[in-house]
């Protein structure tokens, strides 16, 4: 329930969100009709459409992508029509003639007819165009589609956030219909202001066709709702990062029985293990994989963890669950394993049956299993460490155990594994892959195949970033095709990281970091030198930017000086 209301709550926000605007003149062409036979039905249609639609893209992948893409041109050439019929309505039928009845009721409408019909099958073609942000919690639906199956929950959740949306749309349309009367008894421009919304129409449906709702407009800075957004995750529970409290008051609740570990791909540090055998043993299951810079922070915590209390019955097993495919590579996972001093067991799960059998959504994710083999807290994200230990301290003592240390660990984290400043952070997790990518602005749009792409003139505005050079474009990250390739970022946050790959062939590529057009100096990362120089050698994340003192929106640009390094995404601190 709670998601279903928070999936509502962030529908309703993308009214201030600018990519809902090519929208707007669709709704407001039926402003001046009854609610009930107009509005009401254009509603509707939009939000059964993009349920429809959205659930498709979450169980199909690619073929309901490309059938979504094929709608929204047969959508663009239905409301092109309509937005004709409305401006030049005396060649209204001749406009509509070859879609026969379709075009009939479209046409009646625009000559001021009420037709339910016409109305739902209008919200039909606007719902396959209707693209809001994916902000978190539109996000948080797909990603649990992806990693546990569509089901109907799925669909329930996406009708919630398009219900949300209709509510606003909704709204917007009783606004704009005391706005029209007034035109119109003002001015007596009632044909004038059919005429507009015919010109809207159609300007939305070029805006469209040229790819400027996803590109230009959301590039607007009117409202960022992503911030908004993620406020209803925080106070919802799925993004927790609270300060830490130092106290457990009264008997943990129990939350449900460890489930079994079988199906990781193999185990590192340790034979497999299973819950039957950890019977007697506080557990720590922690998921996380090695590129999540929010799993790096929390990494600390968890090795000192698992050194301080081995010796009272603490068993840590880290769940590697990937993210980006070369986080599948067992050689890339060893030797991450290695690199960050990981003693404990680590079970490397691939193909996500442990990760299922949690129903875990989060990275990094951690549960607390006492000795009977049951859940008695969890905890998402990074943050509540103080807390965590008190509870793995509570577990210890009722299984039995005495003398347990009652200190809670401080350890010395640096580099990327050094906590994130958060009051300073404001720029998101940002994907170069064009599946989720974000304020992307240059103009180049090829997927999947080499292309030259190019930066706008100008400075960027906060959170825009973009490419130059030879690149391919895949869904999860871009390959660099010849040397001098650039990202530029335009960022606020003390840290700044970014997930890249060498080539193929695993030749290391260099690269040159600058920070508004001159090296970084005392501001570099532990991955580059105060020239701002360094080199990927393997698949991991990088830190690149460190700042010292006041944190402002900068200008971040790294140039490749090799060909073929894949970037993934970036991430701050």
């Amino acid at each position: 329930m709670t998601l279903i209301i928070l999936s509502y709550l962030g529908g309703v926000l993308t009214i201030l969100s600018p990519c809902i605007l090519p929208v707007l003149p669709f709704v407001f062409a039926r402003a001046d009709r009854p609610f009930l036979k107009s509005g009401l039905p254009l509603l509707i249609g939009m939000v059964a459409t993009f349920a429809v639609v959205a659930t498709l893209a979450a169980v199909g992948g690619g073929w309901a992508v490309q059938a979504n893409q094929i709608g929204r041109d047969i959508a663009l050439v239905v409301l092109a029509l309509f937005g004709m019929t409305l401006l030049f309505p005396h060649i209204a039928e001749v406009l509509t003639r070859p879609l026969v009845g379709l075009g009939n009721k479209l046409s009646e409408n625009a000559q001021g007819k009420d037709d339910i019909g016409g109305s739902l099958l209008l919200g039909v073609a606007t719902g396959l165009l209707w693209s809001p942000c994916a902000g978190p919690i539109l996000g948080l639906i797909f990603a649990g589609a992806a990693l546990h199956g569509a089901n109907a929950g799925t669909t329930f959740l996406l009708i919630a956030y398009a219900l949300g949306s209709a509510t606003a749309l909704g709204a917007a349309l009783f606004l704009g219909k005391g706005v029209f009367a007034a035109m119109k008894k003002s001015l007596g421009a009632g044909e004038r202001v059919r005429r507009g919304l015919g010109a809207l129409v159609l300007i939305g449906v070029v805006a469209i066709a040229f790819g400027l709702d996803t590109k230009v407009l959301s590039q607007l800075s009117f409202v960022n709702t992503t911030r908004f957004e993620q406020s209803l995750l925080d106070g919802g529970g799925m993004s927790r990062a609270h300060a830490d409290t130092q106290t457990v008051d009264g008997p943990l609740p129990v939350m449900g029985e460890m489930p079994p570990l079988d199906g990781a791909t193999t185990w590192l540090n340790s034979p497999p293990l299973t819950a039957e055998q950890l019977r007697g043993k506080v557990v720590l299951v922690d998921f996380w994989t090695y590129s999540c810079i929010n799993c790096l922070r929390s990494l600390p915590y968890v090795r000192a963890w698992a050194e301080k209390y081995r010796d009272q019955g603490l068993v840590v097993i880290g769940v590697h669950a990937p993210e980006f495919a070369f986080e599948r590579d067992l050689n890339n996972v060893r030797n991450a394993v290695r690199d960050l001093h990981v003693t404990y067991p680590v079970a490397v799960d691939n193909d996500r049956a442990i990760w299922r059998a949690f129903d875990n959504h989060y990275w990094p994710a951690h549960y607390f299993i006492d000795a009977q083999g049951r859940i008695r807290h969890e905890h998402f994200g990074e943050g509540e460490y103080a807390y965590g230990e008190r509870v793995i301290q509570a577990l210890l003592r009722e299984a039995g155990q005495t003398n347990v240390p009652t200190s809670i660990v401080n350890p010395n984290a640096t580099g990327e594994q050094a906590a994130a400043d958060v009051n300073t952070i404001g720029s998101p997790e940002t994907y170069i892959g064009y599946a989720k990518a974000r304020n992307f602005v240059s103009p180049q749009t090829a997927h999947d195949q080499a292309a030259l792409f190019t930066m706008p003139s100008g400075m960027l505005d906060a959170n825009q970033w973009g490419l130059t050079g030879s690149w391919t474009r895949g869904s999860d990250s871009a390959t660099l095709g010849a040397a001098g390739g650039t990202i530029r970022f335009r960022f606020h946050a003390r840290d700044l990281h970014l997930v890249l790959g060498p080539a193929a062939n695993g030749h290391p590529v260099r690269y040159r970091v600058s920070i508004d057009g001159h090296a970084p100096g005392a501001a570099h990362g532990v991955d580059t030198d105060a020239n701002g120089m360094g080199v990927v050698r393997e698949n991991r994340l990088y830190q690149l930017i460190r700042q010292q003192g006041a944190i402002g929106d900068r200008t971040f640009e790294i140039e490749f000086l090799d060909p073929d390094v894949q970037a993934f995404s970036f991430t701050f601190g």
